[in-house]
């Protein structure tokens, strides 16, 4: 324990002043009697809680101790209750056969494992029917229990009711199965016990088997399915403290162990094994305790705003470049890892004890494939039949996992621990055998799913011993709530999604990537980038800089020539360009499509790249595609490729214009042709190359007959954009843009894009293209209050900056994230304005503090691309200064980004309060 017992509390003593107390106040009536008791009670438990609290911030990873000291102290405070309810309350003189009472300790605080704000689990067993005086002994007890602010979970009942309702009710039997005497009539206690495992528990293995993976399945799929959510709950996700907890209570039902690491003598676990399960076991408890102390409740969801103070209690700090935060989780899911393959090797072996059919049991069919030689099936999965023989050649470590991809078998367990245990094998003299390469490259090409294969190799550091470049990332995460997944599950994914785009599953979804695969590419070359794309990750230089020059010396001992080397050295460094290009820069401006297209110089090259953007955006995680991507990215790849086969010289803005007056005529083919005229001449050039023809044509019709004192506004959702689009007509004057900003952002509109322009008869012409919280387009429903609340605040009946201060607030969980500003001014992305970019946390009222200071400042904006990643946000303005020009001058850009850094940190000083 972190302390001794009596340092934790001291029962005798606390029963002695009780009884002190009563003796000098002689006659109180039992509530009295109550408050006295649970006086005395509050005070020891909350000096034994502090001093376990202080002994546990000394010792911040010793949980088992702290665990077992609370339990101590749950114990003892039980004791003292049902004393003083029994001596002073409820006194017997001469109790009879049926006034007797044993108190039972089940579930976790059965185990003696108990959290600092885990439930106090309470069976109350009397002899036969409940009598007044046990009645009356529970009741007093429950209310001082309450008094003293546990969480107290309870049941009255005989011994035979335990028995009746453990058989119908699973969760009452796996209760049942962890009881423990604390205080009474222990014969009942005993009793209990035998006849647990003498009527209830024995022979019915199976049945408890199948009901606890079936309740393990669900909870995983409750908790999201996945071992690397980068929320997770440790004690009930994958891979998490229930996890261990099932196994346990699987071993227990099946051998009477008494305690875990009996599992190794009973051979259900060598000892390297047990050793593994206590480790990771004491690390999760540690997590949960943490978790508990920090928030003062039974919290076990590990959010993002927690892990930096677990991470920091636990005494993790940063160190080469990355956040502490970042190497405890990465530990974390290590130990997940770990807590999975303990998982499988266990019930294996209960398998092949046959505890339960194996059908039943793991759903695995038959299947005719015969194993190649050296292997065997052994309950329908791959063995070796000899591990001498198989270990004389380290080739055979990876060329199980194709076996098992050419079979679609999955690995005994044997044979995992046999692989965890000859990692050494695999050095370079396997790293640079051609044959070694070829089993490699084939898992990735010549299977359909390559991810099954690498999620194994991965789980056991095959991949990593293998790549060891690749080892550093296992396990990575990246502290941001854009990324669902650590990094290595990230790549996993992505090769995921490209094997599902070669096997026609994506083909609505996703027709351009579908329609290059189709056509061919270079396989190897897509798959190794995808491999090595992220390689680079949690190291202080550029992901993609360093990425790169990994790729280079991977590659080729991964069997690529000199010229896919070079392919996949430029698709890993740049590998975030077209993402970067669709999403921070104006398509619209020519000079965007050909500094891209200049960028990528081939068709072979864009159409490798357009595959791996797509699989790289929606291996991210659930949710990150959206049809907003990917209507930018079809547009970037379809005029860029345009570009690269009709030469860059047509992409230019007399060109865009011609085009774009066209297609305007087209749609008011039912316009008398001098309104057409009339149309066409009030725009300067640069709004016939930001905007497609149907919102040209919004925009004609909202302006024929505006008035000077008039408000037009058009609301129509777009759902193959997976956005609102909200155009705006009225009388121009300074600040447009941002008070059109301000309005949206009271409505809680996140805008993705945003265009704006004044007509040469002087309105001003502006188009925002809006999302709702869910990043979906509003409902129809929900359009009459965006329109009206929009209509207040350029109205001035609504003042957008105060309105907004209650509203633009940073989310608890997403607080400790950290997102340095960067503002960059570039007067080279486009040919007639200055970008600004400005890089940062976001928040409500971001982007309309932004355009409120450059207004502030004479500068006009034309166009603003909004790209979100979580918490973070780049807006890129596309800009001029008063005069019409670009900002040249360094002094004044360095004074407008004085006051944009002014702005951003006022607002997140607002945000935070």
């Amino acid at each position: 324990m972190l302390l001794p017992s009596d340092q934790i509390i001291d029962p005798g003593a606390c029963l002695a002043a009780i009884a002190q107390e009563l003796a000098e106040h002689p006659g109180p009536d039992s509530r009295d009697m109550r408050a006295i008791a649970v006086r005395h009670l509050t005070e020891v438990r909350a000096r034994g809680n502090a001093a376990l609290a202080e002994a546990f911030l000394a010792r911040p990873r010793d949980a088992r101790a702290l665990v077992l000291g609370q339990s101590v102290l749950t114990d003892a405070l039980v004791r003292i209750v049902l004393e003083v309810s029994c001596r002073w309350l409820h006194p017997l003189s001469n109790p009879t056969e049926s006034e007797r009472i044993a108190v039972v300790a089940v579930g976790g605080y059965g185990r003696a494992e108990m959290a600092p704000a885990s439930d106090v689990d309470l069976l109350f067993l009397t002899p036969w029917k409940t009598t007044p005086w046990a009645e009356s002994v529970v009741e007093s007890m429950l209310y001082m229990l309450w008094d003293l602010k546990l969480k107290v979970g309870h049941a009255t009942r005989t011994v035979k009711d335990c028995i009746r309702l453990g058989r119908e009710d699973i969760t009452i039997r796996t209760a049942l199965l962890e009881h423990r005497f604390i205080a009474g009539h222990e014969p009942l206690a005993t009793e209990l016990g035998d006849r647990l495992w003498s009527e209830l528990f024995r022979n019915t293995g199976p049945e408890f088997i199948e009901a606890k993976l079936a309740e393990r399945a669900e909870r995983h799929r409750r908790q999201g399915g996945q071992r690397y959510l980068l929320e997770p709950n440790v004690k009930e996700g994958k891979g998490g403290l229930r996890d261990l907890q099932t196994l346990y209570w699987i071993g227990k039902y099946l051998h009477r162990v008494p305690a875990a690491r009996e599992l190794v003598a009973i051979g259900l676990f060598r000892p390297e094994e047990y050793d593994t399960f206590r480790t990771a076991e004491e690390f999760l408890w540690a997590v949960r305790c943490h978790l508990h102390y920090i928030t003062g409740r039974a919290m076990d969801q590990l959010t993002f705003d927690l892990q930096v103070e677990v991470a920091s209690r636990m005494g993790y700090r940063d160190a080469h470049g990355r956040r502490a935060v970042e190497i405890f989780m990465q530990d974390y899911f290590r130990h997940a890892t770990r807590v999975g393959e303990l998982t499988r090797i266990f019930l294996t072996e209960l398998e092949a004890r046959h505890a339960k059919p194996e059908a039943s049991l793991f759903g695995i069919f038959k299947r005719k494939k015969r194993v190649r030689e050296g292997y065997r099936l052994v309950q329908g999965r791959i063995d070796v039949t000899d591990e001498v023989a198989f270990l004389t050649d380290p080739l055979n470590l990876l060329q199980i996992f194709e076996e098992a991809l050419r079979t679609g078998y999955l690995l005994h367990p044997n044979v995992m621990r046999m692989i965890a245990a000859n990692l050494t094998l695999i050095d370079d003299s396997v790293r640079d055998n051609p044959e070694a390469v070829r089993l490699f490259t084939d898992m990735l090409l010549k299977h359909g799913n390559p991810e099954r294969a690498l999620r194994r190799m991965n789980e056991l550091g095959v991949l990593g011993a293998f790549i060891p470049e690749f080892e550093r990332i296992v396990a990575m995460m990246q502290f941001n709530v854009y990324h669902h997944y650590t990094v290595d599950e990230h790549i996993i994914q992505c090769i995921s999604v490209l094997a599902q785009i070669e096997r026609g599953e994506l083909v609505e979804e996703l027709p351009i990537a579908s329609g290059i695969l189709s056509a061919g590419v270079n396989r190897k070359v897509l798959y190794i980038a995808l491999l090595l794309h992220d390689i680079g990750k949690g190291r202080p230089e550029d992901h993609s800089i360093i990425g790169a020059q990994m790729a280079r010396r991977i590659a080729p001992r991964l069997g690529l020539t000199h010229d896919e080397t070079e392919t996949v050295e430029w698709l890993v460094r740049y590998h975030l360009l077209m993402s970067d290009m669709a999403q921070k820069r104006d398509i619209g401006d020519p000079r965007t499509l050909r500094d891209f297209a200049k960028a990528v110089k081939t068709r072979k090259r864009l159409d490798l790249l357009t595959v791996l953007t797509v699989c790289d955006i929606r291996g991210v995680g659930p949710g990150t595609w959206n049809n907003w991507k990917a209507m930018l990215l079809r547009r970037l790849y379809n005029e860029t490729a345009g570009a690269l086969e009709n030469g860059l010289e047509n992409i230019n803005r007399t060109q865009r214009e011609d085009e774009g007056k066209k297609a305007l005529r087209e749609a008011l083919s039912d316009w008398p042709q001098a309104d057409i005229r009339a149309e066409l001449a009030r725009h300067y050039p640069p709004y016939w190359q930001g905007l497609p023809a149907e919102t040209q044509a919004v925009f004609a019709r909202l302006l024929r007959g505006l008035a000077d004192d008039e408000i037009r506004i058009d609301l129509h959702p777009e759902p193959d954009r997976d956005a609102t689009r909200a155009a705006f007509a009225l009388a121009d004057h300074p600040g447009i843009f941002s008070r059109l900003a301000g309005a949206l952002a009271l409505v809680g509109a996140n805008v993705v894009d945003a265009r704006t322009y004044t007509s040469k008869d002087g309105y001003a012409t502006a188009v925002f293209w809006i999302q709702d919280g869910e990043g979906k387009p509003y409902d129809e429903a929900r359009l009459p209050r965006l329109r009206s609340m929009i209509d207040k605040t350029l109205r001035g009946e609504v003042v957008a900056r105060d309105a907004l201060k209650d509203r633009d607030k940073v989310k608890k969980r997403d607080s400790e994230f950290r997102f340095p500003t960067h503002i960059m001014f570039d007067n080279e992305g486009s040919d007639i304005y200055t970008i600004i970019e400005v890089d940062t946390r976001d928040r409500p009222g971001l982007l309309y503090d932004l355009t409120r200071t450059l207004a502030n400042n004479n500068i006009y904006i034309a166009s603003a691309v909004i790209a979100t990643y979580g918490a973070q946000v780049v807006d890129s303005f596309y800009v001029k200064d008063m005069f019409g020009l670009k900002m040249h001058a360094k002094p004044k850009q360095d004074a407008l980004e004085k006051k944009l850094r002014q702005a951003i940190l006022e607002g997140r000083e607002r945000a935070t309060q």
